[in-house]
C-alpha cells in the first residue's frame, strides 16, 4: 500500500490530477519519487494488497486475482493512460517509458 500512497502524495506535491480515468487532463509528468521506481505505482499498490490478501488465504487459486488484475489494468487502463500521456507529453515521456519499467 505504501507504493499506492507515496504515488498519490507524488501528484498532489505536483497539483496534477490523480483521477486514472482522464490522464489527458494531467497538469505535469511526474518521474520522481517512487516514480523512478515503477510507472504506475498505485496499481502496483493495488496488486500488492491483492497479493497480500491471496498469501493470507493460503489458497494457491486466490493467487490467480493478483494476476487477472494486472492482465486486465495493464490492458485496459495503463496502455491508455500511456497512450494519452505521451500524446501531451511527447519525447520527455517517451524517455520516462525507456527507461523506468510499467511494473516492478
Amino acid at each position: 500500500m505504501s507504493f499506492g500512497v507515496a504515488g498519490t502524495v507524488a501528484f498532489r506535491r505536483a497539483k496534477t490530477t490523480v483521477n486514472p480515468l482522464r490522464p489527458e487532463r494531467a497538469s505535469s509528468l511526474v518521474i520522481t519519487g517512487v516514480y523512478k521506481v515503477t510507472r504506475n505505482p498505485m496499481y502496483v499498490g493495488m496488486m500488492l494488497a491483492l497479493l497480500s490478501w491471496a498469501i493470507y488465504l493460503a489458497s494457491p487459486a486466490a493467487l490467480l486475482g493478483p494476476v487477472l488484475f494486472i492482465a486486465y489494468i495493464t490492458e485496459f487502463q495503463i496502455k491508455p493512460e500511456e497512450k494519452a500521456l505521451l500524446s501531451k507529453f511527447g519525447q520527455p515521456y517517451q524517455q520516462y517509458l525507456a527507461t523506468v519499467r510499467r511494473w516492478i
